[in-house]
């Protein structure tokens, strides 16, 4: 094992133990390279390492400090390396957001925010009326966003907006002969889905969730466009 990887595993050891919890200080330098028994080189690149993933802060003048482990916080992490991920690997991460997100919705349903189904309805009259693709984008993930949220789980949340950001790069709304159809099917799954959350009925509302996003793993298959990242 390379000496960066053996610091890395007895760092996340420490962490992954109890040993370190959220928000503890490591051991000065010299005292980590020896206990783990690589030098100082191989322990900051291990550090580096770890921070990129917000487990770990460097904090100057301070030390070296395991973060909060807030999990949303992580997972956005993950964004980076999903943002490479091609189309077949997003259409496995589609049933991945379809199913987290129709029990989102459903907890949405359950949870009887009064405000929600009033912000969703604004959302779609201007989803409904706007034909602009970075527009429809933009609305669309304003919506699910919403949904998200008000389904109470952080980490549901940060997860679903990675898996969309990716997918939101292969763009079915762009100007074509499939537009008309592909908008007003979505216009329509936005709808049943707000009609779910409306009427407090999770059952509904996961069924739509989950209809909905498979209908656009459907138009990903069928039209197959090429990534378009910001």
């Amino acid at each position: 094992m390379a000496a960066t990887d053996t610091a890395l595993a007895g760092l996340r050891q420490m962490i992954a133990s109890g040993a370190l919890g959220p928000g503890a200080k490591f051991p000065p330098e010299p005292e980590l390279c020896e206990r783990l028994g690589v030098s100082r080189s191989s322990l900051r690149e291990a550090v580096r390492s770890l921070a990129a993933l917000g487990v770990i802060e460097s904090r100057h003048g301070s030390g070296t400090y395991v973060s909060a482990l807030d999990p949303a916080e992580i997972i956005s992490r993950f964004s980076l390396s999903v943002q490479l991920i091609p189309l077949e690997g997003v259409l496995q991460l589609l049933e991945v957001r379809r199913v987290l997100e129709a029990h989102a919705t459903a907890a949405a349903a359950a949870r009887q925010d009064p405000d929600l189904a009033p912000l969703l309805d604004k959302i779609l009259e201007q989803l409904e009326a706007t034909t602009d693709a970075a527009e429809i984008q933009r609305l669309d993930a304003e919506f699910h966003d919403a949904i998200c949220a008000a389904g109470g789980n952080p980490t549901v949340t940060a997860l679903t907006a990675v898996i969309r950001g990716r997918g939101g790069h292969y763009r079915i709304f762009e100007p074509g002969s499939e537009f008309d159809a592909i908008k007003q099917t979505s216009d329509r799954g936005h709808r049943a889905i707000l009609a779910a959350i409306a009427h407090r009925d999770p059952a509904a509302a996961a069924t739509a969730a989950s209809a909905h996003i498979a209908q656009t793993e459907l138009w990903l298959r069928a039209l197959r466009p090429e990534p378009q990242p910001d």
